[in-house]
């Protein structure tokens, strides 16, 4: 007589589905926000990136080295901290004529670690350019979802790559001859 009352008692049904879809929903809802923070961090990254450009490319800054032109789109991204750690940036002119593309993956830093710069140059008037940055970051939820299937270093953080081609703009005096 128990076990057929136990068996029709209908209270606790509820707890069934909770119990079978709530890691589901949980793992959805922090893949979203995981995914939110790394399609942000690129677009500032792209951004930051695509603006500190635009000044190589018309000439406004000069002369610069690897490290004051990584200092400069540091400057401008947000929410990448510790920026000047964790981003490389890679530029070369292109050789128009074997039209040799940059070496395959990206050259990011390392926890801990100095890593040489790949390769810096700015060109000069005219002259077609590749540029790559690569960023490192930290999974925010590196066990659930989102963050346990993006593929990362040993040290357990992910890169975020970049690249865009450009020409250099004429310097106005070296184009007429220097007059």
């Amino acid at each position: 007589m128990r076990v057929r009352r136990a068996w029709r008692d209908e209270s606790g049904t509820a707890t069934i589905p909770f119990v079978i879809f709530f890691p589901f929903m949980i793992t959805l809802v922090v893949s979203s926000l995981e995914l939110g923070f790394v399609m942000t961090r690129h677009v500032m990254l792209e951004r930051a990136v695509d603006l500190s450009v635009r000044d190589l490319r018309l000439n406004l800054v000069g002369t610069l080295t690897h490290d004051e032109f990584k200092q400069i789109v540091c400057d401008r991204s947000a929410l990448i901290e510790n920026c000047e750690n964790v981003l490389m940036i890679e530029l070369r002119k292109v050789d128009t004529t074997t039209w040799e593309p940059l070496a395959a993956g990206a050259t990011c830093t390392e926890e801990g670690q100095y890593v040489s710069p790949p390769g810096f140059e700015q060109g000069g008037s005219d002259e077609l350019m590749l540029i790559r940055a690569c960023a490192k970051f930290k999974p925010i939820f590196p066990m659930t979802g989102l963050g346990l299937d993006m593929p990362k270093d040993s040290a357990g953080y992910y890169a975020l790559v970049t690249s865009s081609a450009f020409v250099n703009e004429p310097i106005l005096g070296a184009a007429v001859g220097g007059s």
